[in-house]
């Protein structure tokens, strides 16, 4: 196998794959896994400070909710402790965080079947960027 390429990596999974790949993909996913969502999940493409998740493809549970899932992504990406973590749906809207995945997924799914999530990041209001305590 080829190594993998830091170009590819930087590229937008829609990108990477054509649609019928992904089509397929997710008809493999949900036939093994039917009460799974699977749900890729990219950095915001303006947000180059944020380091990339290790992987962008998640099967999560239809019962999870937007905010539980948004813990898991926040405690996989090293931020700081001043900055708020975002997720945008379809990359333009951002969902309610108790609602659940399953509702986000039945609303918001792409037309090859996976439900793209775009995260983002802001300084918090009074947040102190790079002041340490004097304690």
């Amino acid at each position: 196998m080829p190594p993998f390429e830091k170009s590819q990596e930087l590229k937008p999974f829609k990108q990477r794959k054509c649609l019928a790949t992904r089509k397929n993909e997710v008809c493999s996913i949900r036939s093994k896994f039917p009460n799974k969502i699977p749900v890729i999940v990219e950095r915001y493409i303006r947000e180059k400070h944020l380091p990339l998740l290790d992987k962008t493809k998640f099967l999560v549970p239809f019962e999870l909710t937007m905010g539980q899932f948004l813990a898991l992504l926040r405690s996989k990406i090293d931020l700081d402790s001043t900055q708020a973590l975002y997720l945008l749906v379809s990359e333009r809207s951002m969902s309610c965080m108790a609602a659940s995945m399953g509702e986000v997924y039945s609303q918001h799914r792409d037309l090859d079947g996976f439900l793209y999530l775009t995260y983002a990041s802001q300084d918090m209001f009074g947040g102190l960027s790079g002041v340490t305590p004097s304690c």
